[in-house]
């Protein structure tokens, strides 16, 4: 069968996409529509401009007997400011605060759509890094890590509070919880994590650190490195926070439970990506 080029071109596109970070050989594109390697090439450069214009993506391609397509999600700086505006006006909503000072955020983090934006824009600020897995812990940030890893291509670690015999051997570590002051524990199965990976990892929401701290400390357990951080909302002018390298999309302060008032600001994210991204800056 023969193949149009505007054919060649939606099938491609879409196999990118469903497939970042991983490369492609070009004789599978080759092989699928029949076609010189020249004209292949010639189909990605026309998918390459697209991408990179509309600040969907970047596609780089290697040379050789082994060469291929890459597809690594990237969005631009704008598109990064309307997905953080779109999230702010959600979070705002007086609704979600909860006795205790707390959010109520299981509507977003249920949210198909919100959730993709915000993996692609946690993507785009680490996709330079090398990473080989998201953490997260449960159950909150499993939708948000799924999010993340299926930009980034990675398997999803998840950490328990309780052993589960489904999960055989496990590693576990007690950590001090920052907002109720308690030691708690996180486990993982030594199944999940690979010795020495590359891992980002993912929150909610961040308070005193506490939990990201045990996190950390587990990681260590794995011989595993964090390479980075990054909450969808953090606690605005927390005293005695564990760690102050990490990136999060939006800040809230001034939380008053009796009017049922607070307020939400940008988180470092964007400015993460202004200075991490030259190419995308606005």
């Amino acid at each position: 069968m023969k193949f149009k080029r505007s054919e060649r071109l939606v099938f491609m596109t879409q196999h990118l996409t469903s497939h970042p970070n991983q490369l492609i050989p070009l004789t599978y594109f080759v092989d699928k529509f029949t076609q010189a390697k020249s004209s292949i090439s010639e189909d990605i450069r026309i998918i390459k401009d697209v991408f990179e214009n509309e600040g969907i993506g970047t596609v780089q391609t290697t040379a050789g007997a082994g060469g291929g397509v890459t597809f690594q999600p990237k969005i631009s700086y704008q598109r990064a400011e309307e997905i953080v505006g779109h999230f702010m006006e959600v979070l705002k909503m007086k609704e979600r605060l909860l006795p205790g000072g707390y959010l109520y955020m299981s509507d977003i983090m249920g949210n198909p759509h919100l959730m993709n934006d915000i993996g692609e824009l946690i993507a785009t600020m680490y996709g330079d890094e090398t990473i080989d897995a998201v953490v997260t812990i449960a159950t909150k940030g499993i939708s948000f890590a799924n999010a993340v890893a299926r930009k980034l291509n990675v398997p999803v670690a998840v950490i328990r509070k309780d052993n589960k015999v489904t999960e055989g051997s496990t590693v576990s570590v007690n950590y001090v919880s920052g907002s109720t002051r308690k030691i708690e524990t996180m486990v993982l199965s030594k199944r999940t994590l690979k010795e020495g990976s590359k891992v980002l990892v993912v929150d909610d929401f961040l308070r005193a650190g506490g939990s990201i701290t045990g996190v950390i400390n587990l990681m260590e357990e794995f011989s595993a490195e964090v390479v980075g951080v990054s909450v969808l909302v953090e606690a605005k002018q927390v005293e005695n926070r564990r760690f102050n390298d990490y990136t999060s999309l939006l800040k809230v302060s001034e939380i008053d439970e009796f009017n049922q008032s607070f307020l939400v600001e940008e988180g470092n994210c964007l400015e993460y990506i202004e200075n991490g991204n030259d190419k995308y800056n606005s």
